[in-house]
């Protein structure tokens, strides 16, 4: 990137240099050399600080190497905003991945549910995407540096500026968002059996004052306010379906209903959900079946309503070769029961055992109990009211709010502990407990997809 505004070519014999390319002649910079043994002389390593310009000889448009190696050198006002030189283009373009991202571009016919926009705003928001894809990165700022040696969408490949970009993606609004996930979901036959991965994840927001961003309850609080975002995706035909936000203070239990009703609406009917832990409820259930949508649903092997079925099953599978799913080298049964009392359909409860989740599971439960244990004696003659966490596992002593003692729920402690390794997967639909794992495995792509945009 260069800036758009002129300085002297500086004056340094024996560390500048020209080198002409075509009709640009850049202007380089010697920062050091380096003696090579083998050969027995020195290598110059330099680095490109401007190119000349031909209407002002000894002038030439720097870029931000001149800014690192000429510090005390002032740039003119009018390019201290480092816009780019518009018809300037890197005389080196890398099309590689590009040219990936524009065959999935292609392949999906994504401009075409881009009703709303001229060529100018297909052509910039799939830039932006490629942008994102390509360099892991949506800070607009960066894009122009991005632009200046890749392809671009946009006509005539025009760069624009991170204020250009800021104020299109204002303009963006909710009735986009709906008109092109409207059109995409359009396009899929409603009719096809698929499994969709839901889940969603948070981000903690310190842009100031943004009605989406409330306080939650983020797996780690910062103590600042979030906004909520999740993703339906299509383990089937390996792509999304739908994506979504809401305001940080709505938990994912209570949002799934939401999306349920969206996914109804869009028209599928053969559909099944691979769901984490975090949207188990009963009335979650009870809703999925009335909308006769089948579901694939991680539980805990603690949990109260399952734990008793995997003591009663306890030994029956643990090392039996029958029964072990060489990918995950963990070992599974599957058991036919009630999800909840008053359930009126049998579902299918997967049961697994994984030496090594055992061991650290362990390892981390008696951690925990340590540590508690630490706390509580420091606190002993104190006002001081413990988290109900205590209580699940010591009986606590108060006496006029004062914090005395405690003693250990043995019989707690000894039945998690007979637990740990062990996990569940409900499913509606019958199955195996190889096949019930390997579909809620393949929800890592979401996991993934959430990692990579928060890094």
């Amino acid at each position: 990137m260069y800036y758009n505004c002129l300085v002297n070519i500086p004056k340094n014999t024996g560390k500048i240099s020209r080198n002409k390319r075509g009709k640009t002649t850049y202007i380089e910079y010697t920062y050091a050399r380096e003696y090579l043994p083998e050969k027995k002389y020195n290598v110059a390593r330099r680095t490109t600080i401007g190119k000349a310009d031909p209407d002002h000889p000894g002038m030439m448009f720097p870029n931000p190497n001149f800014e690192k190696f000429f510090p005390d050198i002032e740039i003119p006002a009018e390019g201290t905003a480092a816009e780019p030189v518009n018809e300037s283009r890197s005389s080196c373009i890398r099309i590689g991945a590009f040219s990936v991202v524009r065959r999935i571009i292609e392949d999906y016919k994504l401009a075409e549910h881009l009703k709303r926009w001229d060529d100018r705003g297909k052509g910039l928001l799939l830039d932006l995407a490629a942008y994102s894809v390509i360099a892991e990165s949506n800070v607009a700022q960066h894009f122009p540096d991005y632009a200046y040696n890749h392809p671009l969408m946009t006509p005539q490949n025009k760069i624009y500026s991170d204020s250009t970009i800021s104020r299109f993606i204002r303009e963006i609004d909710d009735n986009d968002r709906v008109d092109f996930l409207n059109s995409w979901n359009a396009t899929h036959d409603k009719n096809e059996k698929i499994y969709v991965s839901y889940d969603s994840t948070n981000k903690n927001c310190k842009a100031g004052d943004i009605e989406m961003a409330e306080y939650g309850h983020p797996k780690n609080d910062v103590g600042a306010p979030i906004i909520n975002y999740s993703i339906a995706y299509d383990m089937t035909n390996e792509k999304p379906l739908l994506y979504e936000s809401y305001p940080g203070s709505i938990v994912d239990v209570s949002q799934l209903k939401y999306m349920l009703e969206k996914i109804r609406g869009y028209g599928y009917k053969k559909i099944g959900f691979i769901l984490d832990r975090g949207y188990f409820s009963k009335a979650n259930i009870q809703f999925m079946d009335s909308c006769d949508y089948d579901f694939v649903m991680m539980v805990k092997g603690r949990a109260s309503f399952v734990h008793g079925l995997i003591m009663e099953h306890m030994g029956e599978f643990e090392s039996k070769r029958a029964c072990s799913i060489k990918a995950y080298r963990t070992y599974g049964m599957t058991v036919k029961a009630k999800l909840y009392a008053d359930d009126d359909t049998d579902r299918y409860f997967h049961i697994y055992y994984k030496a090594k989740k055992q061991a650290s599971e362990r390892a981390r439960l008696e951690a925990d109990l340590d540590r508690m244990e630490a706390e509580m004696d420091k606190i002993k003659g104190r006002e001081y009211k413990l988290p109900k966490r205590y209580e699940h596992y010591f009986k606590l002593t108060y006496h006029k709010d004062k914090f005395y003692g405690y003693e250990e729920r043995e019989d707690v402690i000894e039945r998690e502990l007979q637990l740990c390794g062990y996990f569940a997967i409900v499913t509606s639909e019958k199955m195996t407990a190889s096949e019930a794992l390997n579909l809620y495995k393949s929800r890592d792509i979401s996991e993934k997809l959430f990692g990579s945009d928060k890094t």
